[in-house]
């Protein structure tokens, strides 16, 4: 029998210890991870620095391959970053880089079973729902998010989720979109404001001018959980 269709898992670290991180893996059959952190590090829980993770997922005969270079939600160009220094998903997703970690991305799950790994336990608050995920998505590969809890959350569970706590939907029924537009087109309108609407909320944020490097790691770990 040949193997199944690739399938992708997402997940975040959290503040998980490491037996149980590699126990939500192990239930869902996961046989390697992509890393997708931009800077593959953790001040307080330094069990999911790229080293330590690396070494502790060969142990448990579970591959790791960093991506962060490419799919990462903390590009080095300015051009990626909006007005406010919120960076801009849409924007990252035309790159060239960003497509080549996605190629990258599709060419491993042929050959494993993967989970991209970034740290926040939510993927509503993290990149690799909102700017990895959808990508995936377009290339007929729909990521399954695992929870913390050792729960699991479709990706058609995800957008919808997304569009509720968005509220977008309101708007539409407001009027935003044309009301003659077919019923396909204006579901997928309604998806892509959803998207936008939480990437402006949730995406990275370059430091102020009074913010220390560590201010920025003690707020982006404050929604780990």
């Amino acid at each position: 029998m040949g193997r199944a269709a690739p399938c992708l898992f997402s997940i975040g670290h959290s503040t998980h210890d490491f037996a149980i991180f590699v126990k939500l893996l192990q239930s869902a059959g996961v046989t390697a991870i992509a890393d997708v952190r931009s800077h593959p590090f953790s001040r307080w829980h330094p069990q999911f620095n790229q080293k330590s993770l690396e070494a502790g997922l060969q142990s448990c005969q579970i591959v790791y391959a960093f991506l962060g270079d490419q799919l990462g939600g903390r590009p080095g160009s300015l051009d990626l970053y909006d007005a406010d220094g919120r960076v801009n998903y849409e924007r990252v997703r035309g790159t060239e880089t960003f497509r080549h970690g996605i190629d990258r991305l599709c060419q491993a799950v042929v050959h494993y079973e993967v989970a991209m790994l970034c740290s926040e336990e939510d993927p509503l608050v993290c990149h690799r729902g909102l700017m990895v995920s959808p990508a995936m998505v377009k290339r007929g590969i729909a990521p399954i998010h695992l929870r913390g809890d050792g729960s699991v959350e479709t990706s058609p569970e995800f957008e919808d989720r997304l569009i509720r706590e968005t509220k977008v939907a309101k708007r539409l029924q407001d009027g935003l979109f044309a009301t003659a537009l077919p019923e396909e087109e204006k579901c997928g309108r309604l998806l892509a404001e959803a998207y936008r609407v939480q990437a402006r909320r949730k995406g990275f944020r370059m430091p102020t001018h009074k913010e220390s490097p560590e201010q920025v790691y003690d707020r982006d770990e404050s929604v780990w959980k």
